[in-house]
């Protein structure tokens, strides 16, 4: 940072400024303009802490890294992993029960790993993190090892669905947040690597269910999930703190203020069509891979090469992100999304399915390992963890009804085609939003963000 930079910040005397530094090329706007003390009105004291002074590197700001990182292995990794839950209680525990019903199990968990975020993200803020984390990280584990014993559709609702749901996400959200605590200039970068955790678990837990179930059975497979849980969060917990001082920031729960910022409203809004197209593949892909032909024993993989495959999605996108701007990243890789999901449910063989599933993965995981970036771009870093919390709490209407409803149109049309239409055009819609919500924080179309 120049010097003559420095002399302008100590000549204001305040925290407020019309445009922040940017981040990687990405403008990061005010707040809004409640959070604006007028000349006669006494500012509280409190320490000046800038974007710019954050470390970007050394062993503490890292290991927060990997500490986040085991949180979301932990948490978004078993509920990406749905995909061969739903495959195996469609054929065995729950074979009265409609697919789409089945699929409210893990839609409502997709949905809850992000709808807390809107409670958890201003809880960060003002301070509220390691107790909340801690306690969530128990009940996880409880509750990986209740799925074990479920045997009724109700009961794997309530556990699988909405307890272990809600856990994730009153954990899920303050770790991504606190990433952005420790860099700045390779934020990108530092949250891709910390989404990576979700990818390996994602990967992980399905490849050990396929080889363990026929060894151990099904319920012991589960506990080992459950002993793996106590490990990665143990460590996880350890590990995650905070660097910047809780801010009590105007606005209350769901400032209503933000959305006077247009980009970031047309970002929520994308947030919520996304999610709505986003997981049907994810979610139905083993299933349409044994309709196609594949073995059931198979099919398992093809959900575990599309998770695998997302994490050099997410490590890709957050190198470009932070050349070329996380908006500009997301919405090119989502659209790729969007064209691999109309041509899903279009092949023919194994080979083709395995090629979809990877570029599917791939593309993937540059929309999820950059929104964080965007949403904290689009405000002051004081009020980020609130910022990011509505995003992912609206984001989450559209994973809740996603799956559902993309079950329900491939059970009434009797195939995946026109389930593959809908969520391709629902994630094209988004990736319009997307460019759109560029173009308002920016007012350019030359800048990068």
């Amino acid at each position: 940072m120049s010097e003559k930079y420095r002399s302008m910040e100590a000549s204001t005397g305040t925290d407020f400024m019309s445009e922040a530094l940017s981040h990687g090329g990405c403008k990061t706007r005010a707040a809004p303009p409640d959070d604006q003390k007028t000349p006669n009105e006494q500012a509280p004291e409190k320490p000046v802490i800038h974007l710019g002074e954050a470390p970007d590197g050394g062993l503490t700001a890292w290991l927060v890294v990997v500490a986040a990182s085991l949180i979301l292995f932990s948490t978004v990794g078993l509920s990406n992993a749905w995909g061969f839950f739903q495959a195996y209680y469609e054929e065995k525990l729950l074979r009265h029960i409609s697919p789409s019903t089945i699929a409210w199990i893990g839609s409502t968990q997709y949905a809850l790993v992000y709808l807390p975020a809107l409670v958890t993200g201003r809880l960060f803020d003002l301070g509220y993190f390691k107790i909340p984390c801690f306690a969530c990280s128990c009940a996880i584990v409880v509750c990986t090892f209740l799925i074990a014993e479920c045997t009724q559709y109700w009961q794997f609702f309530l556990v699988q669905g909405l307890v272990f749901g809600i856990c994730c996400g009153i954990m899920v959200g303050p770790a991504l947040v606190v990433v952005s605590h420790w860099f700045y200039k390779k934020r990108g970068l530092a949250l891709s690597l910390t989404a990576i955790g979700a990818s390996c678990g994602s990967t992980m837990f399905p490849v050990m269910a396929q080889n363990l179930i026929p060894l151990i059975g099904f319920k012991w497979t589960v506990r080992v999930f459950g002993f793996i849980l106590i490990a990665t969060l143990g460590v996880s917990n350890t590990l995650l703190k905070r660097r910047l001082p809780p801010a009590n920031v105007r606005g209350g729960l769901f400032n209503l203020e933000v959305f006077r910022n247009t980009a970031y409203s047309i970002f929520c809004i994308s947030g919520i069509m996304v999610f709505l197209g986003l997981y049907t593949e994810l979610t139905y892909i083993s299933v349409s891979a044994v309709a196609m032909g594949v073995s059931k024993d198979y099919s398992f993989y093809i959900l575990a090469i599309a998770n695998a495959s997302s994490i050099f999605g997410r490590l890709t996108a957050g190198l470009i992100g932070d050349k070329v701007g996380a908006l500009n990243t997301m919405a090119a890789f989502t659209a790729v999304a969007g064209i691999v999901t109309f041509t899903w449910p279009f092949a023919k063989n194994e080979t083709q399915l395995i090629v979809i599933s990877s570029i599917y993965g791939f593309s993937t995981g540059g929309y999820v390992s950059l929104f964080t970036v965007v949403a904290v771009a689009m405000g002051e870093i004081e009020d980020s963890g609130r910022r990011v919390g509505m995003f992912m709490s609206l984001a989450a209407f559209g994973a809740i009804a996603g799956p559902p409803i993309s079950g329900a149109i491939s059970t009434a049309s009797g195939g995946f085609v026109e389930a593959g239409y809908y969520a391709g055009s629902i994630i094209m819609c988004a990736v319009v939003l997307l460019l759109w919500a560029r173009y308002l924080h920016l007012e350019s179309l030359q800048e990068k963000c």
